[in-house]
């Protein structure tokens, strides 16, 4: 299982996704991948300001934010289905 979390510098959601997801992999071990969009001109078009934008296994699961226990709740539904 991957996640993928289009961010940038600077972004304070995209900062509190961030936590989120690293206190889960402290209980469950996962890859995962921050991509910083300012740094591709197609993805800055894509998102824009509508960041952070977060995939797991190449799907988008959440904007803005998400709470802890409902990424969790996705992981395991995630694991389920892989």
């Amino acid at each position: 299982m991957e996640l993928t979390l289009y961010t940038r510098p600077g972004c304070h959601l995209c900062d509190d996704m961030k936590a989120v997801i690293t206190q889960l992999r402290r209980r469950r071990p996962f890859e995962f991948t921050a991509i910083d969009i300012s740094t591709d001109i197609a993805l800055e078009r894509r998102y824009g300001q509508d960041i952070p934008v977060l995939l797991i296994d190449g799907e988008e699961v959440a904007r803005h934010r998400i709470a802890e226990p409902d990424l969790w709740r996705m992981l395991e539904s995630a694991s389920f289905t892989s």
